[in-house]
């Protein structure tokens, strides 16, 4: 068993099984989300074991919805202009130049915290529905999901999970994939 599987079978799928997950996943009211920190290198990995996680889960009688990052950035994208004009743009602009336009699309035309709620289920019970955040490697490095997290505040009902991609520092720091800095400020559970 790898490393990653031991973590999501020992630590978080005992958590979520519970007949109210949130205390084991924040010690906020107002915040029943948690993190799942995992390798970079390690996304096909997760993905397959956070499909077994969700069978096993519904095989217990809760709901769990996936919200993907990755569908999300493409219908923002999609909601400006057709994705093959972004391919030729993409083609004939400095990289930073399209992470900016791209980042400028979620903060004002497309907020990402509004697309993430409005596929948060509706009338969620905290007893039954869960929520997977995942594919959030696709923002990369558009988009930094610490304000992501911050913006949900308030606004999630059900236990949430969010699948983040980067390395631990220290007790409560991540860096987004590996490479920025480390945001500190996280008051989340980090499983």
């Amino acid at each position: 068993m790898s490393e990653l599987q031991y973590r999501i079978t020992r630590h978080l799928e005992p958590a979520l099984s519970l007949a109210d997950p949130r205390p084991r996943l924040s010690a906020y009211h107002d915040m029943p989300y948690a993190i799942f920190r995992y390798g970079a290198e390690d996304e096909f990995e997760l993905r397959s074991a956070v499909r077994r996680l969700k069978t096993r889960l519904e095989n217990t009688g809760k709901r769990v919805t996936e919200i993907s990052l990755a569908e999300c950035l493409q219908t923002a994208i999609e909601s400006e202009r057709p994705l093959e004009s972004w391919y030729g743009a993409e083609r004939e602009t400095e990289p930073e130049t399209i992470a900016q336009t791209l980042s400028n699309l979620f903060d004002d035309r497309q907020p990402l915290v509004d697309m993430v709620g409005a596929r948060m289920p509706a009338e969620a019970d905290p007893l039954q529905d869960i929520v997977f955040i995942v594919r959030t490697g696709a923002l990369f490095p558009v988009y930094r999901t610490f304000s992501l997290l911050e913006q949900l505040k308030g606004r999630v009902v059900a236990p949430t999970i969010l699948f983040y991609p980067g390395d631990l520092d220290g007790a409560a720091g991540l860096r987004f994939m590996g490479v920025f800095d480390a945001e500190h400020n996280y008051r989340p559970k980090i499983f």
